[in-house]
């Protein structure tokens, strides 16, 4: 009974985009790795890493010219990198900052099946390249999951210490609670964020907006509250689960909270806004 509803539960929360959104290829003229999605850049490498769990997932890393920042972005549900590539390119440009995309076991052109315990082992090799191919020190090393992703971004927060920092961007409380509203906390659900989130030491930044159709809106204001570390949250009014990014006090709210990790130690933020719950 429990190995059905956990694959119930994981039906429910995996959706990837089919077909792919994006091919690899060997670049005739440089000889390396490139995505379809965009013309070979420069100061992108894209890669194959192997999983714990034997499965080849593909990842991008982007580097900014100086950059004394990495973050490892864990995409949302129903992306690949063909849609998340020239989002990630547009972000480290802004953010001056170096970024590691990677796509889940089952999604885009990754091999294996989509699950829980994959996409921890995704993530895991993601941060293992950065850490040992790419020399970046994990106090360097900035988590930033969205949607789906804040599942195993905050898995590892969790699980490993020493990070620069957390974003979980329109988060889930937990794969069941964003189909079936619940307080309890039951030993089938997945990506239980509500329940690790208050062992995570690192500060934190979490955005939601307040029409989101997707994830609730409580479940962004639920994980604040219950950060130890946190820095002041972005809600953002009529803010909807994927159009975020588009709103103007985006990337200077995410610009200021870089800013304050390279300052000084984030103090406790102060209790949220008054802001009705949709």
């Amino acid at each position: 009974m429990g190995g059905v509803t956990s694959c119930v539960a994981n039906k429910l929360a995996f959706l990837p985009p089919k077909p792919a959104g994006y091919t690899v290829f060997r670049d005739s003229k440089t000889n390396r790795l490139s995505l379809s999605v965009l013309p070979y850049q420069q100061n992108a490498d894209v890669l194959l890493l192997s999983t714990r769990c034997g499965t080849k997932i593909v990842a991008v890393y982007i580097r900014y010219p100086m950059a004394t920042t990495t973050v490892l972005f864990s995409h949302g549900n129903a992306s690949d990198l063909g849609t998340t590539y020239p989002y990630l390119v547009s972000l480290s440009s802004q953010l001056r900052v170096n970024i590691m995309g990677y796509d889940y076991s089952g999604y885009g052109q990754s091999t294996g099946t989509p699950s829980e315990e994959n996409s921890y082992a995704d993530i895991e090799a993601a941060l293992g390249y950065v850490e040992k191919s790419c020399g970046i020190r994990r106090e360097d090393i900035i988590l930033y999951g969205h949607s789906l992703g804040s599942g195993p971004t905050v898995e590892l927060a969790f699980r490993f210490s020493r990070f620069k920092a957390v974003i979980l961007q329109s988060p889930i409380l937990s794969g069941f609670r964003v189909v079936y509203p619940t307080n309890e906390s039951y030993w089938f659900d997945i990506y239980k964020n509500v329940d690790k989130i208050p062992m995570v030491d690192c500060p934190i930044l979490v955005i939601h907006g307040t029409d989101d159709k997707v994830v609730r809106f409580s479940h962004g204001k639920t994980l604040w509250s219950l950060c130890k570390n946190k820095f002041e949250p972005l809600w953002i009014e009529g803010g909807d689960h994927n159009d975020l990014h588009e709103f103007p006090q985006f990337i200077p709210h995410l610009l200021s909270f870089l800013s304050a990790l390279d300052q000084k130690p984030l103090a406790p933020a102060p209790v949220s806004y008054d802001i009705k719950i949709r």
